[in-house]
């Protein structure tokens, strides 16, 4: 079975976390079990004998080495869930067979059209089979294409008897809610070294992560009725757009790239006697990240000052941390996986993630872990999609990554 066919079927399953579960529920979403345990039956059908899912919904398996090998333990770690942020039921998708370079009407009773006017990306694709959703919800590659390019790769390893050193395999659920490395058995894996394959484009490497931290902001006003309100109302919801209005405008990642950080509004709510804001922050670079993170008090300080003491309750927590300093000392992880691919007939680009994944806890909770491409594009949106070919030179990639 190619990666392409595993990655539709894995689609069909409702994985969405939920960001807004209590923090003790794991996983967030019970759904994302269902999957689950699909994953790990299909797991031991591909000769991982021990494979399983735990109480927590991470499945885990061991395919052991076929020759005598020196070799360290690796894992090969993707999650399940797809994140929140556009519908991931009734996904529908379809494969757009030798791609002309033209407009894609992903749902014509709708007219939603997916162009390259917009979506640069798709031009480098003319000829190839992209696989692409119905423009009503997400297409789920992130992350179950690096499932499917993880399980085509046992496959092929177990069916041509492929040389190969023991490979630990490790599906996470709650990754897009930043949870994926919660209750992640780092001992019980037994890995030395591992990689996330939970990337973009074809090609990319990543073992630089942002710095990110929670913002959540309770802003408590005085409701007097507006008749009688001179001198009495202080109104929240105009409190927390001052409080917004002083964050420095082009750190909205609208206007950021590269190693660029930001300060992004998530949700905002409120009515005259109380408002919240939810903000993440992030940064590559430790002291800027920290500066962010004092800024966000010195206006919270500041308004206290200018409205009474409790007006602006600021809770800051760091969620993860830059996994750069982790992998430093092990670079030969990365040096492998670029010969990995110039061996596939790809080539690698070694980038910063503008985000975070699993790999980046995990790299602090002792698994040196950085992260690999899946070939997918536009994730977390209906607009998202993945060329077939790209599915394909990925099983290559891992193959010459894991073969002795």
């Amino acid at each position: 079975m190619r990666a392409y066919e595993r990655l539709l079927q894995y689609v069909r399953y409702h994985t969405t976390s939920d960001e807004n579960a209590p923090e003790d529920k794991c996983p967030t979403t019970d759904r994302q079990k269902v999957l689950g345990a699909a994953l790990a039956e299909e797991l031991r059908g591909l000769g991982l004998a021990d494979a399983h899912m735990d109480e927590f919904g991470y499945v885990y398996g061991t395919l052991p080495a076929n020759c005598e090998t020196d070799r360290p333990i690796l894992g090969l770690i993707a999650h399940m869930d797809t994140a929140p942020a556009a519908s991931g039921e009734n996904v529908r998708a379809r494969i757009v067979e030798n791609y002309d370079g033209g407009d894609i009407v992903l749902n014509a009773e709708k007219n939603i059209v997916m162009r390259p006017a917009e979506f640069e990306s798709l031009l480098d694709y003319k000829g190839q089979d992209l696989i692409v959703t119905d423009g009503t919800t997400l297409l789920g590659s992130d992350d179950k294409a690096g499932i499917a390019e993880i399980f085509t790769t046992l496959e092929r390893l177990v069916a041509e008897n492929i040389p190969h050193g023991t490979i630990k395999v490790g599906i996470t659920p709650d990754e897009e809610t930043g949870r994926g490395a919660d209750r992640f058995d780092v001992k019980g894996f037994g890995a030395q070294y591992a990689y996330t394959v939970d990337g973009g484009k074809l090609g990319e490497i990543e073992y630089e992560n942002f710095n990110a931290a929670d913002a959540k902001i309770t802003i408590n006003g005085v409701s007097v009725h507006p008749g009688t309100a001179k001198g009495k109302m202080k109104n929240a919801i105009l409190i927390a757009m001052e409080f917004h209005s002083m964050l420095p405008v082009f750190e909205n990642p609208a206007f950021t790239e590269g190693y660029e950080g930001f300060s992004h509004l998530e949700g905002i709510q409120g009515h005259e006697e109380q408002a919240s804001l939810h903000y993440i922050i992030r940064d590559h670079d430790m002291e800027k990240f920290e500066a962010k993170k004092a800024r966000f008090q010195k206006i919270a300080d500041y308004l206290n000052d200018k409205y009474g003491a409790g007006t602006v309750v600021l809770n800051l927590t760091d969620t993860y941390y830059n996994m750069k300093q982790q992998i430093a000392p092990h670079m030969f992880l990365i040096e492998d996986a670029e010969q990995a691919m110039r061996d596939a007939g790809v080539e690698p680009l070694v980038v910063p993630i503008r985000g975070g994944t699993d790999g980046a806890r995990l790299s602090f909770m002792g698994l040196p872990c950085p992260n690999l491409s899946t070939g997918g594009h536009n994730f977390h949106g209906r607009f998202e999609y993945i060329p077939v070919q790209s599915m394909d030179k990925m099983v290559e990639v891992l193959l010459n990554l894991v073969r002795v």
